[in-house]
């Protein structure tokens, strides 16, 4: 019985889920499915007091929303400005890391031309001596 009360329930879903679909929730349509209905009274049974009260309410209403867009505008210029200054800031320390790159691999190939001159110094220096004679040379500077 529970499995038969089941289908029925999703076959009537599925047959009515299209029509329920094409009616915007808010719409009059959808809120007199609701069983709600809104009707505006005529002018000549308006309140002034409640018409005067709902139109500063609305002006409220509108002065909030008014700010709070602001408020997200000054927000999000200020964000700009931030990730403006980041990626400045970013950019600068690539440039500074490049540099740095470039300054160590200039260090190190000063410090191998600076050790391979002075192998070939202290080779020099051996092969003189091993001939016997007085050897004047200068090592190579740093």
């Amino acid at each position: 019985m529970t499995r038969l009360t089941l289908t029925v329930a999703a076959a009537l879903l599925l047959a009515g889920g299209p029509v329920l679909a094409q009616t915007p929730p808010g719409s009059d349509a959808a809120l007199r499915q609701r069983g709600e209905a809104y009707h505006r009274a005529p002018d000549s049974e308006q309140i002034p007091a409640e018409v005067a009260a709902t139109a500063r309410l609305n002006a409220e209403i509108a002065a909030n929303n008014a700010a709070a867009a602001s408020l997200e505008a000054e927000a999000l210029a200020e964000y700009e400005r931030a990730n403006a200054r980041w990626r400045e800031d970013s950019a600068g320390l690539e440039a500074r890391e490049a540099q740095w790159e470039a300054d160590r691999a200039a260090a190190e190939a000063a410090q191998a031309r600076y050790e391979r001159e002075r192998a070939a110094w202290e080779a020099a220096v051996a092969a003189c001596e091993r001939t016997g004679q007085v050897c004047v040379t200068t090592p190579p500077v740093p």
